[in-house]
């Protein structure tokens, strides 16, 4: 019996068939676009169970309706060729086959029974963090994690995987260890660099971030679209808070809306980035109207509501009619959505829709009452509490706009706390609090502003 590069069995029937498998596992842990060569590697072996597998999970990544149709074919073939496989390799049909059939709980069954017999099977613990992430189960992805951490504990991606598990349930301090160890194993592990400026960003270390990340873009080299451009976007929030909104801008324009338009990660990625640097009082130009030109493809895309909202508010910034029939969509997976995600549909991204067209139109209070009502209950939608802070950005604005300034005080010192020097923050306070009477505390937070600038110069 074979073994792939981390040591798990696989029927292969050829070195060729092997060096696909190997070259899809590590791509895909290490987010390099060589694992989309798992598709031909499938087509030239039909009969190999883990290979079609494999290719079919690829499409189901695609995170759009097309997805599963896409998927169809690489599904059947694994299925076919699941009897004559390795235990391991049916399992990974199994859930393949679940995941197809958008019974998400059931392949999340699938995947811990993976590892517990397989721990070395990372790329089914990436997956399994996949699914969970999208459903805001941070501790299930930490769980799994840490259940093979010491049966992986000289592999890289374990601990950036392990890095990102802790950042998300805000286990700030072991997610650094976690992301230094996997650096200090392999300088080249986007996943960890991404962890340690997740918690960089959370903690204020501001410009330690922004130096961090500028240190290892060298290493941003044969990364997919989504990695490349996540990365970057990273690097514009901590160079907003900076105040180098030009550099933001160039971030943007030149990195993180260059790449896989169409794609579902690069498009939320553009749309967050850019209602930030509006909501910063940049002048974003016509860039919105190109970002809806992609969007508008998306029709009435409800795969995940993380994704939909901000399709949807791209849409209605933009002035897009396509934004109404979105919102419809979002308004019947309320009530028609599978019971794993239905109380998330109705609960969270129902009136958090509802909230961000509202913004987008001009209508602040019904932005406010939306947006309130949806805020507690937006883990449930899935991204990382860096993304979900699109939408306290947006709830915040609105409430300054509607004039609600002693809530929007309240949530400004609040934020004062991760972001001490932010420029766009401070300037926002100064602002209410000379709308507030209040001119004393309005020259402090212009103070820092002009601090801050001052150490740019």
């Amino acid at each position: 019996m074979r073994v792939d590069s981390l040591g798990n069995p696989v029927t292969a029937s050829s070195d060729a068939a092997l060096a696909a498998v190997n070259d899809f596992v590590e791509g895909f842990l290490a987010y390099e676009t060589r694992a989309a060569g798992v598709l031909a590697a499938a087509d030239a072996d039909p009969a190999s169970a883990l290979l079609n597998a494999y290719a079919g999970m690829l499409w189901l990544l695609l995170e759009s309706p097309e997805g599963p149709g896409l998927a169809a074919p690489y599904v059947a073939k694994a299925h076919a060729a699941r009897p004559h496989a390795h235990p391991r390799e049916q399992a990974a049909v199994d859930f393949l086959l679940a995941w197809f059939d958008d019974d998400i709980a059931r392949a999340e069954t699938i995947a811990d029974a993976i590892l517990a017999a397989w721990p070395n099977d990372l790329l089914i613990l990436k997956l399994r963090q996949y699914h969970a992430f999208n459903r805001g189960d941070f501790a299930a992805m930490l769980r799994a994690a840490a259940g093979v951490a010491e049966a992986n504990a000289d592999n890289p991606h374990l601990h950036g995987m392990l890095a990102f598990a802790y950042e998300q349930c805000h286990l700030l301090d072991e997610a650094e260890a976690s992301a230094r160890r996997a650096l200090a194993l392999k300088r080249k592990e986007p996943w960890a660099q991404h962890a340690l400026a997740h918690v960089m960003l959370t903690q204020g270390r501001i410009d330690e971030g922004a130096l961090f990340l500028e240190g290892v873009r060298d290493t941003w080299t044969g990364l997919n679209s989504f990695m490349d451009t996540h990365l970057w976007w990273h690097l514009a929030l901590f160079y907003l808070s900076q105040g180098r909104f030009d550099e933001a801008l160039a971030a943007y324009d030149q990195h993180c809306w260059t790449q896989e338009k169409d794609y579902s990660q690069d498009q939320v990625g553009a749309v967050s980035l850019l209602a930030r640097l509006e909501l910063a009082g940049v002048d974003v130009g016509d860039r919105w109207s190109d970002v809806a030109d992609h969007l508008v493809k998306r029709g009435e895309d409800v795969v995940q509501p993380f994704l939909t909202l901000q399709y949807l508010y791209g849409l209605a910034r933009a002035g897009r009619a396509e934004a109404d029939p979105l919102l419809a969509a979002v308004r019947r997976m309320a009530s028609t959505a599978p019971n794993l995600t239905r109380a998330a549909w109705r609960d969270a991204a129902l009136p958090a829709a509802e909230g961000l067209v509202a913004h987008a139109r001009g209508d602040h209070e019904a932005a406010v009452q939306g947006l309130r009502t949806a805020l507690p209950r937006l883990i449930e939608v899935g991204g990382s509490h860096a993304q979900r802070d699109f939408f306290e950005q947006i709830a915040l604005d609105a409430a300054i706009r509607a004039g609600r300034l002693n809530e929007a005080q309240q949530t400004l010192e609040l934020r004062r706390a991760f972001d001490p020097d932010g420029v766009p923050l401070n300037g926002a306070l100064a602002q209410v609090y000379d709308r507030l009477g209040l001119p004393r505390e309005a020259a402090k937070a212009r103070a820092r502003v002009e601090r801050r600038l001052a150490a740019l110069a």
